[in-house]
């Protein structure tokens, strides 16, 4: 069987699954991701009238190679189960086809998780017709998601996963099963058999010539994991003593798979036996040389004046200029008015910067919000690296701010409504902003609000693949940063609350909170010294209950603060449930944990002192 691009195979399956990369990726496709995996697999009925064991491997190319990677998927379906075949070719074949159409912009895990989850509800509701789950449609499943360095496994019920590496087999993956009376094992965990289903999870590291075995228990239960390190192991040898012309192919794991099935058949296995075995040949591996060469195809487009024009784009005005780059107002051919960006030449040798920029645009062509500016996408070849983006009319949120020192609170909310929508359609793409300010908020003449600016964003699926480019770790602007984002924490959803409240709390009273202090902060302890003066102080016409909302979403300690936006907004329009929730008085380490310190040394070195004396 050929693995040069993509294969499906299982039982009674015909899938035609094709790669989901678009034209508009071409240009952060050229980052080259050499990930090579040799791989092959075989299924056999065994003495059973029918396979109900379902197997396939997809290796898609381009883009989709780097952003999704590579998966296996092995499934056993349930021998009591009257639904249990088809239960296993619909896992295998979903599995294979809805993960690749996940958002890019999504981690590996959640990808997955999302899904396994889908895939488990629709095989429980295939089996409600049947009295007992357990004779419905259920199965077991094993799934492998080799992304740039890193495996991801998948693993429900008692189908196996192993690896071969260095001489030695280790089974990565835990038996769902129970033993009941005369040794008798039935699957305590299983795909289709409730509502509700947890997968295993792990993620280790690749290494080059990593031999993954997945196998169904037609096979395990004959062959023991002696025998199977055995096989590898003579495999493995046989491929490091074959000439250049003769190395590791596709057709020799095929091979390898239909021989090892063969031998579990003829050692007396009484069920459908699979597997499949899949080689790591190459690991993604490039010199910070090769990764700029790729990134730089496109030259920086020199500074722009009024008049001049970019690929039939004719510059009508210039929005901004910073050190890091220039948007400007420009008309294409039609007359229409749109927004260009162009990177600074100030970075032209920095390839971790054209990596971000390059990001930008394909952030922004992932987020579909309203309150999120949209990426226009552009029907020529460009000659220079940009991108564009719709034009809108109105003024920064920085400029509104200054416009109303006594805000009206209903007006301020609706607004605070809208950032946190369009926060969200990042959140649901695994996306945090990071850099959330009043700048990179726009207000157009008719009241409606949009996020502007994707150049500080952590996109977790990013984040999987490996680069030797040293991306920066602390982006945004310190005086709306979290805490966790300026000393370099781990930066989740809550990160951005903060963000939002800082924001909230400027256009409630014009300042920024803690007395603008915020920016000199260096470490943790700077932080917790930091006063929080209540915003009701500044502006007497925000309500005891709103300021508590802010203060809670302002604690430097990201599990004190609200679960997410949603529950903020809540908090923030809702008084009665909100001012009731705030009467019992937080204790006095949450409250102000510096001065609980501080009381409880004195209080322990009285004590000392009173031991000595006495």
């Amino acid at each position: 069987m050929s693995m040069n691009s993509e294969v499906i195979a299982a039982n009674n399956l015909d899938d035609n699954l094709s790669s989901l990369a678009t034209s508009h990726d071409i240009e952060w496709q050229k980052t080259k991701c050499n990930l090579v995996i040799k791989a092959g697999q075989y299924s056999d009925k065994g003495v059973k009238t029918a396979n109900e064991d379902a197997i396939g491997i997809r290796i898609p190319s381009g883009l989709m190679l780097t952003t999704k990677g590579v998966v296996a998927a092995i499934s056993d379906g349930v021998s009591t189960a009257e639904g249990g075949a088809a239960a296993s070719a619909i896992s295998v074949s979903n599995f294979l086809a809805d993960y690749y159409s996940t958002p890019d912009l999504w981690s590996v895990q959640k990808s997955s998780t999302q899904v396994l989850t889908a895939l488990n509800r629709w095989l429980y509701g295939l089996g409600q017709d049947y009295r007992d789950a357990r004779r419905g449609y259920v199965c077991t499943l094993s799934a492998l998601v080799f992304k740039s360095r890193h495996l991801h496994l998948f693993h429900i019920g008692d189908s196996r996963v192993y690896r071969y590496r260095n001489g030695s087999l280790d089974k990565l993956s835990h038996d769902h099963t129970s033993i009941v009376a005369n040794n008798q094992r039935y699957l305590a965990r299983a795909l289709g058999l409730d509502v509700n289903v947890e997968a295993d999870y792990r993620m280790l590291a690749l290494e080059k010539g990593d031999f993954y075995l997945l196998t169904t228990d037609g096979v395990h239960d004959v062959v023991t994991d002696f025998e199977l390190e055995q096989k590898l192991a003579r495999f493995n040898q046989t491929q490091q003593t074959s000439s250049a012309s003769k190395q590791l192919t596709d057709e020799k794991c095929d091979r390898f798979c239909h021989e090892l099935v063969n031998s579990a058949l003829n050692s007396g296995s009484q069920d459908n036996a699979s597997c499949q075995l899949l080689c790591i040949d190459t690991l993604p591996e490039q010199t910070i040389e090769e990764v700029y060469q790729h990134l730089s195809n496109l030259p920086f487009p020199p500074p722009l004046s009024v008049g001049m024009k970019l690929d039939g784009y004719t510059v009508v005005d210039v929005l901004h200029q910073s050190q890091r780059s220039q948007v400007y107002l420009v008309k294409n051919q039609q007359d229409d008015l749109l927004c260009m960006k162009t990177p600074s030449v100030n970075y032209l040798d920095d390839a971790a910067y054209i990596e971000r920029f390059l990001l930008e645009s394909w952030i922004g062509r992932r987020i579909n919000s309203p309150y999120v500016v949209s990426i226009v996408e552009y029907d020529k070849q460009k000659s220079a690296l940009y991108y564009l983006t719709e034009y809108i009319d109105g003024q920064l949120l920085s400029q509104w701010i200054k416009h109303n020192p006594t805000p009206d609170i209903q007006e301020v909310l609706a607004l605070l409504k809208q950032l946190a929508i369009g926060v969200r359609a990042f959140h649901r793409k695994e996306t945090l902003h990071q850099d959330l300010k009043p700048d990179n908020l726009l207000l157009t003449n008719d009241g409606q609000l949009k996020i502007i600016d994707f150049g500080s964003c952590f996109i977790k699926g990013i984040a999987e693949i490996s680069t030797p480019l040293e991306r920066d770790r602390i982006l945004g602007t310190a005086d709306y940063s979290a805490p966790e984002s300026i000393l370099g924490y781990q930066v989740t959803q809550s990160t951005d609350l903060y963000t939002i409240a800082v924001i909230a709390f400027e256009m409630l009273t014009g300042q920024l909170p803690f007395n603008g202090k915020q920016q000199a902060c260096k470490s943790k302890l700077d932080f917790i010294r930091l006063e929080y003066v209540p915003s009701y102080d500044i502006n007497p016409l925000i309500p005891i209950w709103m300021d508590n909302a802010l203060k809670k979403a302002l604690s430097v300690a990201p599990e004190q603060r609200q679960a997410d936006c949603s529950e903020w907004l809540f908090e923030m329009t809702e008084p009665i449930k909100t001012w009731q929730r705030s009467v019992v008085k937080p204790a006095l380490i949450e409250s102000n944990p510096l001065l609980f310190w501080r009381s409880l040394s004195v209080f322990l070195g009285l004590a000392v002192l009173l031991l000595a004396l006495f």
